[in-house]
């Protein structure tokens, strides 16, 4: 009876030490937020409605709707790349872009962009600057410091800019001061993700391409957990077979008039229109 009693004891007090043994999502003393979550994010499903073609000359690494067109950012260095480092509109019929802001190679090579308010705000990769222009007319207003190692990505909410530099990190910047307001860890079931890549903040939730992988990543703002993958191996096949020497999959637009996404990668010929489920 004695050995029944002390088991059931052993039982209870396991079970209890289990309930106990967890970690809440929360933000550390860092100011990152961590979500350690359980199941693997779901895939979700996409259909290709269309496809347009793309620039290769464009080493893509920004893509963004804004007035109803298209704008598209590359990097290029003038050591190692004959790609541009600039930023214009993209010409959905011929693909081609047209060019508003050029980049000194020698100096900057150009990453992703947002359009915020009547301002648009573009990175650069290495060099630690910034630059902010008139939305309309595309004149410097500003530089700053970038507030991070490298610039990567770039979007916004209603209030922020985000940023990415290749870590499993995303920055909020004040629209005005480009200073941290507060830093986002991006986890999954196997914890923090790293090289997030270009963003696209749609309807509550970050959408970002993982660098050197097929995924673009849905990120619940609130926890950093990533919520879902959208796995474009197969666009990225196609376009490989197409054009030899298309990169890795980068760009995300999205269109608020269709409700649909404009993806497409570095030297890509195509960009696609997917209807994301």
């Amino acid at each position: 009876m004695m050995k029944k009693v002390l088991f059931a004891a052993i039982v209870i007090l396991t079970a209890l030490a289990a309930c106990n043994d967890h970690t809440d999502a929360g933000t550390n003393n860092t100011g990152e937020t961590n979500n350690n979550a359980n199941a693997a994010p779901p895939v979700i499903q996409y259909a290709v409605v269309n496809k347009y073609p793309h620039d290769t000359a464009y080493f893509t690494e920004g893509l963004e709707f804004h007035n109803g067109q298209l704008f598209e950012s590359s990097g290029g260095n003038a050591d190692e790349s004959p790609y541009p480092s600039e930023l214009g509109i993209a010409d959905l019929k011929t693909g081609k872009v047209t060019s508003k802001v050029k980049l000194d190679k020698t100096k900057y090579f150009g990453e992703g962009i947002t359009f915020f308010g009547d301002k648009l705000y573009h990175l650069t990769w290495t060099s630690g600057t910034g630059f902010v222009y008139d939305a309309n007319t595309f004149k410097l207003i500003k530089e700053f410091k970038i507030p991070a190692k490298e610039g990567w990505g770039l979007t916004h909410d209603s209030t922020h800019l985000i940023m990415s530099d290749g870590s499993s990190n995303l920055y909020y910047l004040t629209p005005d001061s480009l200073k941290i307001a507060n830093i986002l860890r991006v986890t999954d079931n196997n914890g923090p993700i790293t090289n997030i890549n270009e963003l696209e903040y749609v309807n509550g939730f970050i959408y970002a391409n993982q660098w050197e992988t097929n995924y673009i990543l849905k990120i619940d703002p609130g926890t950093g957990s990533v919520v879902g993958k959208i796995n474009l191996e197969n666009l990225q096949k196609e376009a490989a077979s197409l054009r030899p020497g298309a990169d890795v999959l980068n760009g995300i637009a999205y269109n608020k008039e269709t409700n649909q996404f404009l993806v497409t990668g570095k030297r890509w010929p195509f960009l696609y229109e997917i209807k994301v489920q």
